[in-house]
Protein backbone atom coordinates (compact mmCIF):
# COMPACT_ATOMS: atom_id res chain seq x y z
CA UNK A 1 0.00 0.00 0.00
CA UNK A 2 1.12 3.51 -0.82
CA UNK A 3 0.39 6.65 1.17
CA UNK A 4 -0.83 9.81 -0.50
CA UNK A 5 -0.82 12.93 1.67
CA UNK A 6 -3.08 15.73 0.42
CA UNK A 7 -3.02 18.95 2.41
CA UNK A 8 -1.67 16.99 5.42
CA UNK A 9 -4.42 14.32 5.32
CA UNK A 10 -3.24 10.73 4.67
CA UNK A 11 -4.89 8.30 2.27
CA UNK A 12 -3.79 4.67 1.98
CA UNK A 13 -4.11 3.58 -1.63
CA UNK A 14 -3.09 0.45 -3.54
CA UNK A 15 0.29 0.63 -5.27
CA UNK A 16 -0.14 1.76 -8.87
CA UNK A 17 -3.50 3.46 -8.34
CA UNK A 18 -4.44 6.85 -9.80
CA UNK A 19 -4.29 9.68 -7.30
CA UNK A 20 -7.52 11.16 -8.70
CA UNK A 21 -9.66 8.90 -6.49
CA UNK A 22 -8.08 10.19 -3.28
CA UNK A 23 -8.23 13.75 -4.61
CA UNK A 24 -11.96 13.35 -5.17
CA UNK A 25 -12.34 12.09 -1.58
CA UNK A 26 -10.60 15.28 -0.48
CA UNK A 27 -13.24 17.25 -2.40
CA UNK A 28 -11.06 18.15 -5.36
CA UNK A 29 -12.97 17.68 -8.59
CA UNK A 30 -11.23 17.78 -11.96
CA UNK A 31 -12.97 19.19 -15.03
CA UNK A 32 -11.77 17.16 -17.99
CA UNK A 33 -9.83 14.16 -16.54
CA UNK A 34 -7.82 13.85 -19.77
CA UNK A 35 -4.96 16.30 -19.25
CA UNK A 36 -6.33 18.87 -21.67
CA UNK A 37 -7.49 21.73 -19.44
CA UNK A 38 -4.63 21.73 -16.89
CA UNK A 39 -6.90 22.83 -14.02
CA UNK A 40 -5.87 19.90 -11.83
CA UNK A 41 -2.24 20.96 -11.42
CA UNK A 42 -0.74 19.73 -8.19
CA UNK A 43 2.49 20.59 -6.44
CA UNK A 44 4.47 17.55 -5.39
CA UNK A 45 6.11 18.43 -2.09
CA UNK A 46 7.71 15.03 -1.40
CA UNK A 47 8.03 11.68 -3.13
CA UNK A 48 7.95 12.72 -6.79
CA UNK A 49 10.02 9.63 -7.57
CA UNK A 50 7.11 7.47 -6.38
CA UNK A 51 4.71 8.79 -9.04
CA UNK A 52 4.24 7.49 -12.56
CA UNK A 53 6.31 9.16 -15.26
CA UNK A 54 5.31 12.40 -16.94
CA UNK A 55 2.68 11.91 -19.63
CA UNK A 56 2.85 13.49 -23.07
CA UNK A 57 0.05 15.84 -22.00
CA UNK A 58 2.06 17.01 -18.99
CA UNK A 59 5.16 17.49 -21.14
CA UNK A 60 3.10 19.50 -23.67
CA UNK A 61 2.03 21.82 -20.82
CA UNK A 62 5.68 22.27 -19.75
CA UNK A 63 5.21 20.54 -16.40
CA UNK A 64 7.91 18.70 -14.46
CA UNK A 65 8.27 16.20 -11.61
CA UNK A 66 7.24 18.81 -9.02
CA UNK A 67 4.20 20.12 -10.93
CA UNK A 68 1.90 17.43 -12.27
CA UNK A 69 -1.68 16.89 -13.42
CA UNK A 70 -3.70 15.21 -10.69
CA UNK A 71 -6.00 13.55 -13.22
CA UNK A 72 -3.12 11.67 -14.87
CA UNK A 73 -0.75 10.70 -12.02
CA UNK A 74 -0.58 7.31 -10.38
CA UNK A 75 1.27 6.55 -7.16
CA UNK A 76 3.55 3.59 -7.75
CA UNK A 77 4.69 2.97 -4.17
CA UNK A 78 5.85 4.67 -1.00
CA UNK A 79 4.67 8.06 0.17
CA UNK A 80 3.81 11.13 -1.87
CA UNK A 81 2.85 14.49 -0.40
CA UNK A 82 0.95 16.95 -2.60
CA UNK A 83 -0.95 20.21 -2.40
CA UNK A 84 -3.15 22.20 -4.73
Amino acid sequence: MAILIINNKEYKVPDGSPIADACHQEGLVFDCNTGVCGQCQISVLEGAENLSGLTDEEKDLGLDAETRLGCLCAIQKGTVKITF
